[in-house]
């Protein structure tokens, strides 16, 4: 969480200020990406200034400067056997290399992109004609065709790359074709039928964005591979011996390899510049392009929502003195399109005391998550949070920026979330996940006898296991035992659960209340129940607050509260619980004669 300087920013201000950065220049962010970037532009670029920089044409001989070397004047990089400019040659090589991969990878790109729209997204006789097609290309040598059909295209290199682009384009159609016939039965995609657009407008708006990806990374090694084919076929010696090239100049290197093996760095060092560059860089252009869109501020570089301190009025409640857990006058709005906001918690105040335990009770969307993650600062950054007041052991959780709450959260606040497997990384086990929030307070072998006594006290029958199961090994009522271990293993100050015996069985569920009470008596820690279970809060909570559309309508103590409700929705929650005096009164339906059996009873 952050709060705004002394010029606190209104929130359509704050919304002014927010801009969203498109791909490209969230690529410039990525160092692999830049690098790439400008190597790429600064090869080309020297392409393209060949005029200007070259001091002789690319194929003229001076017999003079036969092997002559590195910085001769008016030889850069020296002159090859046949007396001719290798820094001039180098540059001519570059023109050709560019030219070769637009030729190759554009003609692969446009051919396997458009079949493979259309075969995918149509499919049925269209697909299986076009499959057809292409696999029957990609039965064919690709190199021996280009090679046989050389004196065709009359020794012009973009001839060939023009042939070539043609085979490349078999491995682009089953790419798109398959990322198509996945992304064609989108329930977006089907919303877009439905409104009326037609085939072309879907294919080319809403299936090729979400195909793109693959075909940017694909298309960059078509590039680099159009490159390596006419540097190859140049060392081959097919084509013109008139128009320079990174192959031919590394054949002639070759040729004088014990003479000046110096010349082979220079084809070979730009060539793989070339190549490297376009297949980084096409590979962090993916990334960029599959990374969420997130906006970003001009004047606030930070990820969490936006946090402003509102001046009590007179007749707010001043925090609660020596309470663990102190909130007056709490409000979280979020914006719509149109630039209004949408209250979601309107000006909640509670308090929790060291050993106390809260119930926040309330029906689903009544903003009881909202008020929990706003006490540990891990609303979304489109959240606007707004309190009197909101102090944990007496300090102001509203001054402290994202490091500090992180610091918060580590140390004195822990949290159980509802949905136990999303809050697991697959990737790592079990055991790992845990002992890494306690690396910082002990030794890794005292971390990890401390998780494995806390999986065995949340009910888990063989620790050990679990220790090293992956979170997919797991069913998801351990799951949410983990993460409780997970939550009290720092012994925090104030621990937050929401619904924590979510997915637990019946019995297993009275073993974590209890050890909820039990760890509560052993540290003394203050716990804020979020929850809808009135059956829990009544065996656990000494305190509860009802909430219903944003705020608290009552709050009490519990024993209070059940027996003498006063506002009528904690009468209906209330009421509406059922225990073993409830009788159902509604008239049962007689049987219809046809689904009586006529079966004789024994």
């Amino acid at each position: 969480m952050t709060i705004p300087g002394p010029d606190v920013i209104s929130a359509p201000q704050a919304e002014r200020h927010r801009r969203r950065h498109g791909a490209f220049r969230r690529l410039l962010r990525k160092p692999l990406g830049l690098s790439a970037l400008v190597v790429l532009v600064g090869v080309v670029v020297l392409g393209l200034l060949e005029p200007v920089l070259s001091t002789h044409a690319p194929m003229s001989s001076d017999l003079a400067y036969t092997n002559a070397s590195l910085g001769t004047p008016g030889w850069p990089l020296g002159g090859d056997q046949f007396g001719r400019d290798i820094w001039a040659r180098v540059l001519g090589s570059i023109n050709v290399s560019v030219i070769s991969a637009v030729i190759g990878a554009g003609v692969g790109v446009v051919i396997g992109t458009v079949f493979g729209l259309i075969a995918g997204y149509v499919g049925r006789r269209t697909d299986a004609i076009t499959s057809w097609v292409f696999n029957l290309l990609i039965a064919f040598p690709s190199l021996v065709l280009v090679i046989v059909l050389y004196p065709v295209v009359g020794s012009s290199y973009q001839g060939m790359m023009a042939i070539f682009g043609l085979f490349l384009s078999t491995g682009i159609f089953r790419l798109v074709r398959n990322l198509v016939i996945t992304v064609r039965n989108e329930l977006y995609v089907d919303a877009a039928r439905v409104s009326g657009l037609s085939n072309l407008r879907i294919v080319g708006r809403h299936v090729l964005f979400a195909v793109r990806g693959p075909i940017i990374i694909a298309t960059a090694f078509l590039a680099s591979s159009a490159i390596g084919v006419q540097a190859g076929l140049a060392f081959l010696g097919f084509g013109s011996t008139q128009i320079p090239s990174f192959g031919a100049m590394v054949n002639d290197a070759f040729l004088n390899l014990y003479r000046d093996p110096v010349q082979l760095v220079w084809p070979a060092g730009f060539l793989a510049l070339l190549t490297g560059s376009l297949v980084i860089l096409g590979n962090s252009y993916r990334d960029v392009l599959a990374a969420p869109q997130d906006t970003v501020r001009s004047r606030r570089r930070t990820q969490e929502a936006i946090v402003t301190r509102d001046v009590p009025n007179e007749d707010a409640q001043p925090p609660m003195a020596g309470a663990l857990l102190s909130v007056r006058g709490l409000r979280v709005r979020y914006p719509h399109v149109d630039g209004s906001f949408k209250e979601v918690v309107r000006g909640v105040s509670l308090d929790v005391q060291s050993g106390e335990m809260v119930g926040l009770v309330g029906e689903s969307g009544s903003g009881k998550t909202q008020t929990a993650f706003s006490i540990l600062g891990l609303l979304p950054k489109e959240g606007r949070v707004a309190a009197d007041a909101m102090e944990l052991l007496g300090e102001s959780l509203l001054d402290k920026d994202a490091r500090a709450m992180r610091a918060v959260r580590r140390h004195l606040v822990s949290y159980i979330p509802q949905e136990p497997m999303a809050n697991l990384d697959p990737a790592f086990t079990v055991g790992s996940q845990l002992v890494e929030g306690l690396r910082g307070r002990m030794s890794r072998r005292e971390a990890v006898d401390e998780v494995k006594g806390l999986l065995a006290r949340v009910g888990i029958p063989d620790p050990e296991r679990t220790f090293r199961s992956y979170p997919y090994q797991i069913s998801g009522g351990m799951a949410q035992r983990v993460l409780i271990a997970g939550a009290v293993a720092s012994k925090p100050k104030l621990l937050i659960a929401d619904e924590p015996t979510t997915a637990l069985d019946v019995t297993v569920q009275a073993e974590i209340l209890d050890l909820l009470r039990d760890l509560q008596e052993e540290s003394g820690m203050g716990v804020l129940l979020v929850t809808h279970n009135f059956g829990v809060v009544a065996d656990l909570c000494d305190r509860v607050a009802v909430m219903r559309s944003g705020e608290i309508v009552e709050t009490g103590e519990v024993r209070t509260i059940f027996h003498r409700p006063s506002h009528p929705y904690t009468q209906e929650l209330i009421g509406s619980i059922l225990d073993e005096e409830s009788v159902r009164e509604d008239d049962i339906a007689e049987p219809r004669p046809d689904m009586v059996s006529t079966k004789e009873q024994p």
